[in-house]
């Protein structure tokens, strides 16, 4: 789950794919491409983090509920978002061009691995 030197913005790209595919799983539905909700994260990191955090706990239990691959999927990513939260302060601040292309690399990154682990449950 290490990002190298890809830095923050990366990781927080990372983790915030995680945390769609666990919303797209418990919802049994594609949320993957909707980029407004996506780019909603690039503004404090921190408190859109902290309010996903909140939604995961009703998502794990729905895909749960669904059984079979789809609650494996779902323990599994649920997992990596623990892993993926960096051991440091996250920052409040909106983030710049920069660092919202290196949040988008992070994120596309994140997808194309579950994708690859998941098949079809990632659209």
């Amino acid at each position: 789950m290490g990002d190298g030197d890809h830095g923050r913005p990366y990781a927080w790209g990372r983790l915030h794919a995680a945390f769609r595919v666990l919303e797209g799983l418990a919802a049994g539905t594609g949320l993957l491409d909707r980029t407004a909700a996506r780019r909603a994260t690039t503004s404090s990191p921190r408190n859109n983090v902290e309010r996903l955090l909140k939604d995961a706990a009703e998502h794990i239990l729905r895909a749960r509920e669904k059984g079979g691959e789809r609650a494996t999927a779902a323990a599994r990513v649920f997992s990596d978002i623990g892993l993926l939260i960096a051991p440091e302060p996250m920052s409040r601040g909106n983030l710049g061009p920069r660092e919202i292309a290196s949040f988008e690399e992070g994120y596309e990154h994140q997808l194309a691995e579950y994708r690859e682990a998941y098949g079809a449950l990632v659209p």
